[in-house]
């Protein structure tokens, strides 16, 4: 009896525990505070210099169209090349697109030439995201793969309330000082991450990357359970995020407290939802494995339709904070959910692949999101934006209940052979 409850005690850092998590994650840790503290400073500097709702949305679709055109290929080659080297080969291309932005940040060089440098920082990401996602479940096993996921998730939002806190810092001295400061978090961790030990996996052979980019595509759409999940998520997030709009409440519509400057509240504005989705990950990191996982989620995406609503009317910079902190701490549950349940379905030899599927659904619904909610500010008005966007998120999360009730009944995301 005695050794059985040693057996079936939850561990809720056994992900540490196996040779070569840590590494990657104090890399993943660096990398992402740079990247959300280059984010605040292109919001910042491109309304700062527009002052228009319209080009914060452009912003989106520049970073979406390399999502769109280069994740599934992306994809491929994580599926059949070593992953740590397209890692690299991407993250030195971002390396090299913000030194770009920090010498254009500099000239104050036009802004067609801003939005072409994002373009290319947005592909070089794209390049290495697939490999990233993929790498995970080849370093750590299966048993260990959940608590795996959510300390990654809670790795993201800790970066993601420490990076726009820092960018906000920076801006407010110097803009081009936060892409230098995103160009070096880059280069460290590509020199961690060959020092990185990583178990061969079964690959795919190299053939044609059409047809093996369809095979990703045609596992996902016969996985209605991991389809049902991944298209709640890009539903909600294309319909219900405010994030680039923050700009616009940060410096006209919320009154910054304490004297505090406009750049300074648009960071701990952007810091606010990544600080409610620490607190989820770390509480769910020290939980055991979900219980009726499905209904979660959709009742955590519903309730991040509700608070965005509320954020939209607020002008209290206060409760702001606290719908945007309320914001991150539902999205966290359907972003373990939704983690967790795509790479435990998935053979090592399909997971580049289906990762891409899964980015293209999440990664371009945000940024695409951020397009559709520039557009409909321009015509709208940012208050409606956003609250229109929350109405929606409530109207997807009804219909998918319908459309997928196996959603509705799955229960716990270690089962994975149903």
């Amino acid at each position: 009896m005695k050794n059985t409850q040693i057996i079936t005690k939850h561990d809720p850092y056994a992900a540490f525990r196996v040779r070569g998590f840590g590494r990657l994650f104090i890399g993943g840790l660096l990398i992402h505070i740079g990247v959300t503290a280059q984010s605040v400073a292109i919001g910042w500097e491109i309304y700062s210099r527009t002052n228009s709702a319209m080009m914060l949305g452009l912003v989106g679709l520049t970073q979406a169209l390399p999502m769109i055109l280069l994740t599934l290929p992306a994809g491929y080659l994580a599926d059949i090349y070593d992953r740590r080297r397209i890692m690299a080969i991407g993250l030195a291309g971002t390396t090299l697109t913000s030194i770009g932005l920090c010498c254009f940040s500099l000239a104050q060089g036009s802004i067609p030439l801003m939005f072409l440098l994002l373009f290319m920082d947005a592909a070089f990401h794209r390049l290495a995201g697939p490999a990233g996602s993929a790498l995970v479940p080849q370093l750590v096993p299966a048993a260990a793969l959940e608590n795996a996921i959510k300390w990654r998730t809670s790795l993201f939002q800790v970066s993601s309330v420490v990076g726009p806190a820092i960018g906000g810092l920076i801006i407010t001295w110097r803009t081009p000082a936060a892409y230098a400061f995103s160009a070096l978090t880059t280069a460290i961790y590509i020199i961690m991450l060959f020092g990185l030990k990583v178990p061969e996996g079964q690959r795919s052979r190299p053939g044609r990357m059409v047809a093996q980019v369809l095979e990703g595509m045609r596992f996902v759409w016969h996985q209605k359970l991991i389809l049902g999940t991944i298209s709640l998520d890009m539903f909600a997030v294309l319909l219900g995020g405010a994030d680039y709009l923050l700009p616009v409440f940060a410096r006209d519509l919320l009154d910054s407290p304490w004297g505090m400057a406009p750049e300074q509240a648009l960071g701990l504005l952007r810091a606010a939802p990544a600080a409610g989705s620490v607190l989820m990950a770390v509480w769910l990191a020290h939980r055991p494995p979900l219980q009726r996982a499905g209904r979660t989620m959709l009742l955590a995406v519903a309730a991040f339709g509700m608070v965005t609503i509320v954020f939209g009317f607020s002008r209290s910079f206060w409760l702001s904070m606290a719908m945007l902190f309320l914001t991150g701490l539902f999205d966290n549950i359907s972003i373990v959910v939704r983690h967790t349940l795509v790479q435990l379905r998935t053979p090592n030899e399909l997971r580049g692949r289906v990762s891409a599927v899964n980015s293209i659904f999440i990664g371009a619904s945000n940024e695409l999101g951020g397009f559709e909610s520039g557009l409909a500010a321009h015509f709208l008005g940012p208050v409606m934006s956003v609250v229109s966007g929350g109405i929606g998120t409530l109207l997807v999360v009804a219909t998918w209940s319908r459309l997928f009730p196996g959603l509705r009944r799955f229960e716990r995301l270690s089962e994975t052979d149903q």
